[in-house]
């Protein structure tokens, strides 16, 4: 099997209209479709959604259903708030930092630059408490590759003890990044 890429993702929210209006406003996304429906199309279910695709760029699509008939949403309690998020991917710094003024000023409060090592990202969460992330790469030559040299050994390690493997100890500013 080969995959060309991910069709969409979607995830639920209180208002369509709502998301819709924040993510054009202030991730300048396109609104591209919207689908309501009375039944569910794959179990036959009588539940009435609307749902609405927006282009998060380069042919990804980020979509959401509106559920009026279904409990209010919540979130995974068990799972903490910082976990679960969507990123995606700016031009530059430059581009990150502009991201960040322009949420700040429509209100929307923002963490960060966090300092991530192969890339610098900032965070704020949407109307419906989804957390988003956006994020400027920023890795040196050859770390990308050393991250994927090592992450098999990293996951074996992960996997035995869940404890936090030291094969590139130097993201996390331990130590320097020395390419191989």
């Amino acid at each position: 099997m080969e995959l060309k890429r991910i069709h969409h993702v979607a995830y639920r929210c209180r208002d369509a209209k709502e998301t819709v209006e924040f993510y054009q406003k202030n991730l300048d996304m396109d609104f591209q479709l919207a689908i309501a429906e009375d039944a569910v199309p794959s179990t036959g279910e009588t539940d009435p959604y609307m749902h609405v695709f927006l282009d998060a760029g380069n042919g990804n699509v980020l979509a959401f259903f509106e559920l009026p008939t279904q409990p209010e949403m919540g979130r995974d309690e068990k799972t903490p708030e910082w976990v679960q998020h969507i990123a995606f991917e700016v031009e530059d710094l430059d581009a990150l930092l502009a991201a960040k003024a322009k949420l700040e000023s429509a209100g929307i409060e923002v963490l960060g630059p966090t300092e991530h090592t192969i890339f610098k990202s900032i965070y704020f969460f949407d109307p419906n408490g989804h957390r988003l992330e956006l994020a400027a790469n920023t890795a040196k030559p050859g770390m990308l590759q050393e991250l994927k040299r090592v992450a098999p050994a990293m996951l074996e390690e992960w996997s035995q003890t869940k404890k936090a493997p030291k094969h590139a100890a130097w993201l996390h500013g331990d130590g320097e990044f020395k390419a191989p």
